[in-house]
């Protein structure tokens, strides 16, 4: 038998009937047949960005704005790319996408640039052409068709960029969570309807109180400064205050301060809204998930309620009506990555350019708060003095001067009076001691009025370097022949440093009762009624059942002492808070604060009039130059860097620049705060201070003059425009 013979016959070319080439296995081929069926079904992945060489491009508005996610300012721009054809539908304004980014233009195939690295970016607008004229980069991929950044949030993440000398990349950092695919996938609820206007409850305590909610409820846009009653009041007054505001159908925001005052308003405005699916939380503790689903839900239309901290200030809440904030001089409120923006300042970008209400609450006052009164921008939303007798304690005030006169008070370090009022007091329930953190540093006062000593040429805080001089903290200038201005005196003394009366010393003192403790390591969020000794740090205090007793604020000068232009504000904000959980005057509340009696803020916290004492500190504000009422920038970073930044910048006319002044290092193994030199750098800081309109001029200026560094490869010093400590 022949070799040809059970073969079928082939063609010239050596193939067989069924196109196979010779050897070739007819089973084989078959299976390699399926393979390549099954590979043709198959979705091809989108997460291999491609170069898009040759492809045909959209036939309308085939160029794309993208914003880059590249934080440097000098690159804080849009930049053209080529749509292709195949991503029209999805390449809209506001998904995410990814692009090349520093392609070269001598990598040019097929009309396409290529190479570069692969960054992530938004999609800001589409357009017919492009300005540039060269061959363009295509989008390399879409990241997801879900338009996460629309245009209200855009221009107001620009506007916050321009007022603190950021980058818009940075701050949409700060705003656009980053993407989930599996909460993405999720489809969210339909919106609920608007509920009924609620009724005015405790709000009515305040005479403007029920006329704010007719505003927010009829549509209008009323703003207001709340000074709150002390007690437990205030978070369902805020739950009340969102639900007048969705009872006209639009959206409202509240930004707290910590997760703690975040579940006790969740709380609220679940039992005034009623179920699920009116309102949403955002925190960090929700986890990147949740968190990223719920920002959907806003986003989307299906809640317009939202409560959160800060990072909720930039939800996107549909129709929005109403923003805002709780306990505004709480420093968590301020960002801690660059450009660091507060969340004040951000809700009112929101309120102008949206045209919402705005409501600014408090048991205090700030002086920015203050402000917005002075000028007439906000109204005053404010108790009666009857209502703020009743519903405040009563406070008492002790020199620490005064000597314990029996062996019980010495063993506590107590003076007579608080330890009677915390034995009197946990016959009743329980007792709060609040005792500030260790190690605020110290600043100089007078020694007989206690008047902080400051510089006369620019008013900032004196600090005594050695034994034998003394510097301005702020211009570095040295002071000779310091005298008080308000009592002549000569003679300095430096504020009481850290707490110096601890939990297991009161524990001895009363060692038939529990103590209980609440600070950094370990918050308490409530305790029980019954009879204790809680021992907090500042802004640590759990909320008792039914309100303390009693409460002991101790060591005020190590508040009161800090070498800060806030200080007198900061220590009254603190005491204010802590005395609003003890039980009202009516029902034997009894607050101990142990500092000099004469201070403005112990006397302000003595008749609870924290709007008094806002409204004096503006006004010797305006009259020294000091914040809010001027404009200010730090600039700090080694020595060099600074002096040239400020040469280069052209800095608006009538710039003040105070320093540069060294600013300590910081200790190897020590937790690096913003602002502060890297271990083993020596940095200086100087001061920018500019009048009254002059702002966004100031933030325009050191903005460019860091472009200017970055774009020639040289390190920038740290800026912030309005630090939150300047000494």
């Amino acid at each position: 038998m022949s070799s040809d013979n059970g073969r079928p016959e082939r063609d010239p070319a050596g193939r067989d009937p069924a196109g196979r080439a010779p050897g070739a296995d007819p089973q084989g081929g078959e299976q390699l047949a399926l393979i390549r069926e099954t590979v043709r079904k198959a979705k091809v992945p989108k997460a291999k960005p491609r170069t898009w060489r040759g492809a045909a491009l959209a036939q309308e508005l085939p160029v794309a704005k993208v914003l880059v996610d590249k934080g440097p300012v000098h690159l804080d721009q849009l930049w053209d790319y080529a749509v292709p054809a195949e991503m029209d539908a999805e390449a809209r304004p506001g998904v995410r996408v990814r692009v090349r980014f520093g392609a070269g233009t001598g990598k040019v195939r097929e009309g396409r640039r290529e190479g570069g690295g692969l960054l992530d970016g938004y999609v800001i607008e589409r357009v017919a052409e492009s300005d540039y004229r060269g061959p363009l980069a295509a989008i390399a991929q879409v990241v997801s068709p879900e338009p996460v950044l629309g245009p209200g949030l855009l221009a107001l993440c620009r506007a916050v960029a321009d007022r603190y000398a950021g980058s818009l990349a940075d701050i949409l950092q700060l705003a656009v969570p980053k993407r989930n695919v599996r909460a993405e996938g999720e489809p969210s609820p339909p919106p609920l309807p608007p509920p009924a206007p609620p009724a005015a409850g405790s709000w009515e305590r305040y005479p403007a109180g029920p006329g704010f909610l007719e505003a927010l409820a009829g549509g209008g846009a009323p703003r207001a400064v709340w000074t709150a009653l002390p007690g437990p009041h205030w978070p369902r007054e805020w739950a009340v205050a969102v639900a007048a505001t969705l009872a006209s159908g639009r959206g409202a925001l509240v930004v707290v301060p910590d997760g703690r005052t975040a579940a006790r308003v969740d709380e609220a405005l679940t039992e005034v809204l009623g179920g699920p699916g009116r309102h949403v939380l955002l925190t960090a503790d929700l986890g990147p998930e949740e968190r990223y689903r719920r920002w959907l839900a806003v986003s989307r239309g299906s809640v317009r309620a939202v409560v959160g901290t800060r990072a909720a200030m930039f939800a996107p809440v549909r129709d929005l009506g109403l923003v805002g904030i709780w306990d505004d001089g709480d420093h968590s409120h301020s960002d801690d990555h660059t450009p660091q923006p507060h969340a004040r300042d951000v809700l009112l970008l929101r309120a102008v350019q949206e045209r919402t209400g705005f409501l600014l609450g408090d048991l205090g006052r700030t002086v920015e708060a203050a402000q917005l009164v002075e000028n007439g921008w906000a109204r005053p939303l404010e108790a009666d003095r009857d209502q703020v007798r009743a519903a405040a304690p009563l406070i008492r005030t002790v020199d620490e001067g005064e000597t314990a006169r029996d062996a019980q008070a010495r063993a506590a370090r107590l003076p007579t009076l608080a330890w009677r009022t915390v034995r009197e007091g946990l016959t009743r329930g329980p007792v709060l001691v609040q005792v500030p953190r260790r190690g605020y540093v110290p600043r100089l006062a007078c020694e007989r009025c206690r008047e902080p000593a400051r510089c006369a040429h620019c008013s900032g805080p004196l600090e005594a370097r050695d034994a034998d001089t003394l510097n301005c903290a702020w211009c570095g200038r040295p002071e000779g022949g310091w005298r008080c201005p308000e009592c002549g005196g000569v003679r300095l003394r430096a504020s009481i440093v850290g707490a110096r009366r601890t939990a297991e010393e009161l524990g001895r003192a009363f060692p038939e009762v529990a103590v209980r403790t609440s600070g950094r390591d370990h918050v308490l969020d409530a305790v029980p009624g019954r009879p204790a000794l809680v021992v907090a740090t500042p802004g640590a205090e759990p909320v008792a059942e039914g309100g303390y007793a009693a409460a002991l604020l101790l060591d005020g000068w190590a508040l009161l002492g800090r070498p800060d232009l806030r200080a007198g504000e900061e220590a009254l904000r603190r005491w204010l808070d802590a005395a609003a959980l003890v039980r009202g005057h009516e029902d034997g509340g009894l607050v101990v604060v142990i500092a000099e009696p004469t201070q403005r803020p112990v006397q302000a916290l003595v008749r609870w009039d924290p709007a008094g004492y806002a409204a004096r500190e503006l006004a010797e504000r305006a009259q020294l130059g000091f914040p809010p009422v001027s404009r200010m920038a730090s600039v700090a970073g080694p020595a060099e860097a600074v002096d040239e930044l400020i040469a280069a910048a052209r800095l608006p006319e009538g710039t003040e620049t105070l320093g540069p002044v060294a600013l300590p290092p910081t200790e190897p193994g020590r937790p690096r705060r913003p602002g502060q030199p890297p271990p083993g750098e020596e940095w200086q800081r100087a001061l920018l201070r500019v009048r009254p309109g002059q702002g966004s001029d100031l933030a325009a200026a050191v903005k460019a003059a860091k472009a200017q560094r970055l774009a020639r490869g040289e390190k920038h010093p740290v800026v912030r425009i309005d630090p939150l400590d300047i000494g």
